[in-house]
């Protein structure tokens, strides 16, 4: 595809997505600045991190947004490689960092870096390559369906290692959705999934303190200083917001109640702070985010940028809904951060890296049609164009 002229790019996630990050920079500060402050001495010792990383995710996106889109594709197997690569090294010892129980960061320069967040992204970049050049192919099992699978198992079988059970799901949920859009058959889909389930739920029951969040989603009372800990202080906080909430910086349930309330329970503060309204007015950023993501979709002239504005716009919404069912019980608890509003750099590098992909290809997109109709209104019948106009 060679390049066309480009159109303006679409503000309007620019301007969603700076909103949630003001909400996210905000909401950081007021959930962490008591843990800060008893841990480094330092009330702000987060919310300079965050900072830090919005600047350097936002030099990402600007990259990114220059970068025409097409160009990406030569670098699809290597960034994959990368990506398998990074998600093995993280299991080596001396190599990925522990923190929590868990193996999922690599130190680097003083950053801890998250790999699993590469491996979504290339996937995605994967999976848009590989569905665009299969065509028609895409609808045999063999040779459409199976190939991305494979690497789907390599990536979870890393990752599951560390163990980042948040981020398989997301993984999965990436390759569906673009097997999907790619036209793959229902049938073989359904099939997939109907053979994931027993093995996912082999995955949980594996390890006893998945079955234990499993059993803690079903009855959290059941084990309330245990496994149900989590969630019953995330609804506390939740509930006790109300419709207007307590006010921003009024929480109680960060003085030490709610684990992680900086990262994967910040929802639940900001509607312990902000209630009802404050909630909703965060889902409807997400929700702002997710129609104008696959509007754009929807515009583009080729099957590649179709593909990967619908893979990366999937990755952000469906992690967005996730944290917030974990933070509202309505799944298990998985560990994964909420777009642009959680603490943390990998998240938010990678997510601004996607929406400046998302921009770019959004500058040659077609335009609207109420946009093309203004710029190009009906002649009366049997009128013709001036002869400098069809010269």
């Amino acid at each position: 595809m060679e390049l066309i002229h480009r159109r303006g790019p679409a503000w309007g996630l620019f301007v969603t997505v700076l909103g949630l990050t003001c909400v996210g920079v905000v909401m950081v500060y007021s959930a962490s600045a008591v843990s800060a402050q008893a841990q480094f001495g330092d009330g702000a010792f987060y919310l300079k991190r965050q900072l830090a990383y919005a600047v350097i995710g936002v030099t990402a996106m600007s990259l990114a947004w220059r970068l025409h889109y097409l160009k990406l594709r030569r670098w699809t197997v290597p960034l994959l490689g990368l990506a398998v690569l990074g998600v093995i090294l993280v299991l080596v010892p001396h190599v990925g960092r522990v923190a929590g129980g868990a193996r999922r960061w690599v130190s680097v320069g003083g950053l801890n870096f998250q790999p699993a967040e590469m491996a979504k992204l290339g996937m995605i970049l994967y999976l848009s390559n590989f569905l665009a050049n299969r065509g028609e192919r895409v609808r045999e099992f063999a040779s459409g369906v199976l190939p991305p699978l494979l690497i789907f198992v390599i990536l979870a079988a890393a990752i599951l290692k560390q163990p980042d059970l948040g981020s398989v799901l997301i993984l999965g949920l990436i390759t569906f959705a673009m097997l999907f859009a790619g036209g793959a058959r229902l049938a073989h889909l359904f099939t997939v999934l109907a053979a994931a389930v027993p093995a996912a739920l082999a995955v949980i029951l594996r390890e006893s303190y998945r079955s234990s969040r499993l059993v803690a989603f079903l009855d959290p009372w059941k084990d309330p200083r245990g496994a149900g800990f989590n969630i019953i202080q995330s609804l506390l906080a939740v509930g006790s917001g109300g419709l207007t909430g307590l006010g921003l910086g009024h929480s109680q349930q960060k003085f030490f109640y709610l684990p992680e309330a900086h990262t994967d329970f910040i929802f639940a503060i900001i509607g312990e702070e902000l209630g009802l309204v404050g909630a909703a007015a965060v889902i409807l950023l997400f929700v702002l985010l997710a129609v104008l993501g696959f509007q754009i979709a929807s515009r583009i002239r080729d099957r590649y940028g179709v593909l990967l504005t619908s893979g990366l716009v999937t990755m952000l919404v469906g992690q967005a809904a996730l944290n917030i069912g974990v933070v509202l019980g309505a799944v298990p608890v998985t560990g994964v951060p909420l777009p642009f509003i959680s603490f943390g750099g990998s998240s938010l590098v990678f997510s601004y890296l996607a929406v400046g992909i998302v921009l770019n290809i959004s500058q040659y997109a077609k335009p609207a049609p109420a946009a093309a109709a203004a710029a190009d209104p009906p002649r009366p019948r049997g009128s013709r164009s001036p002869a400098w106009a069809r010269s």
